[in-house]
């Protein structure tokens, strides 16, 4: 999930290639039963090729299967071949773990405790022990819970491969950054009150590749305004991979084989949780609580690109917790307060707004030509993509959602405070 806490239309085929490769998501196939390995999806940005998803459901609607899910968890469900996999927490945090459920039937696989955690750090009542999403792949999953442990599971026997439990980082308010996977390099993110950093690992021993300390100025001596939870975005851009990672004063762009330095924004902000959006020739960040909040900047440049590189900025219901989704030249995303936006991508032009109420912390997901939203007390609107609102549906489940969705063979994988649902046609 997303989490923080309140304290130009190319007709020409020559033209499209050439847009293509000068600003690119890192390539996966896309097909209607792909994987979901990661935080918002193959590609990073909450879009599906699914067809047919159901527009309407309910807990008497719809619902392929509903399972019950022990712990307090915020973290989205991610999916490779039939298994679905989640990362759970006891509240108080001294037993964090993992738990597998078969995407056809919903029973669970496996349920294991990783790590006992004697003195936890304090969490928020609103974030929990278990916030960051997992990244999965074939025959491996990776599991982050911040300071208190990073580790590697087998998905076939649930059995740890390697742990990780000694990068310092006072999360002050409990973790919820994502890992990510790059090549053969595990990604993880630390942006404390304390120390901000990144640090890689070799996915296969979990050692120490690089690690690189942020060396952000901040505008202010209250560290509660150095921290960030948010997730990395890797975009090829001219050529070369970028690493494009927010945090708190700054968004900074990595070599992600190296660590090394490519171009920073002074964008200044707080609590940075939503994962960087490309497109256009632009990337899309937030920063969230404070500073330029939505902006749009060309990744073209090196250093500090904050005068020369801003392309647009926008300020009016941008979210703190939820990430956007970019559908064609809009930009679509729901306020903490519920508040729908349209943006154009390229201008940053509002073009429309909606207020549904709120409130909303998970991340969208795109499909079908349709948005699905997901709120804190289990309300779900779909709206069109379009230039104007159209609500579709509002549907509602128990509980209430703090983790983003999944896709699996044109269904949807939701993960409530409670349970696990698949929606899917019957």
């Amino acid at each position: 999930m997303t989490f923080v806490f309140p304290s130009i239309r190319h007709t020409a085929a020559s033209r499209l290639c050439l847009l293509l490769m000068m600003l690119s998501r890192v390539a996966v196939p896309v097909s209607a039963s792909e994987n979901w390995p990661q935080f918002r999806g193959p590609r990073g940005d909450g879009q599906s090729p699914a067809q047919g998803l159901p527009v309407t459901f309910g807990e008497a609607e719809n619902v392929l299967w509903k399972t019950p899910v022990h712990g307090k968890a915020w973290s989205s469900p991610v999916v490779w071949d039939q298994q679905i996999w989640m990362t759970t927490a006891t509240p108080d945090g001294k037993e964090l773990g993992a738990i597998c459920v078969d995407a056809e039937t919903g029973k669970i696989l496996h349920d294991v405790v990783v790590f006992r955690i004697a003195d936890p750090q304090f969490c928020h009542p609103m974030n929990s022990y278990g916030t960051s999403t997992p990244m999965i792949e074939k025959g491996r999953i990776y599991l982050h819970f911040g300071v208190h442990g990073t580790a590697c599971l087998d998905t076939t026997t649930a059995k740890t491969l390697w742990t990780r439990q000694d990068f310092p980082c006072n999360h002050f308010r409990g973790p919820a950054s994502s890992p990510i996977v790059v090549g053969e390099l595990l990604i993880l993110t630390f942006d404390g009150i304390d120390v901000h950093y990144l640090v890689a690992l070799d996915k296969i021993t979990g050692k120490t590749a690089w690690k690189r300390d942020r060396n952000i100025v901040y505008d202010t001596t209250d560290n509660d305004y150095h921290k960030a939870y948010s997730t990395p975005a890797v975009l090829t851009i001219n050529g070369q991979m970028q690493l494009v990672s927010p945090s708190a004063g700054a968004t900074i762009a990595y070599v992600p084989q190296t660590g090394e330095e490519i171009w920073r924004v002074r964008s200044g902000g707080m609590n940075a949780a939503a994962l960087p959006l490309c497109g256009h020739g632009l990337v899309y960040v937030t920063s969230a609580a404070g500073g330029f909040q939505l902006f749009a900047v060309r990744p073209d440049g090196r250093g500090d690109v904050t005068d020369t590189h801003v392309a647009w900025k926008f300020s009016k219901n941008v979210p703190t917790r939820s990430s956007q989704i970019l559908a064609g030249e809009r930009l679509f995303m729901i306020s903490d307060a519920g508040v729908i936006s349209c943006v154009n991508a390229k201008s940053g032009e509002c073009l429309w707004q909606k207020r549904l109420g709120g409130p909303f912390s998970a991340s969208p997901l795109c499909a079908d030509g349709r948005i699905y939203f997901f709120g804190e007390q289990g309300t779900i609107p779909v709206v069109a993509v379009a230039d104007e609102y159209k609500l579709l549906a509002t549907n509602q489940l128990d509980a209430g959602f703090m983790a983003s969705p999944a896709v699996y063979n044109n269904s949807l994988i939701l993960r409530s405070r409670t349970h696990l649902y698949r929606i899917g046609k019957k």
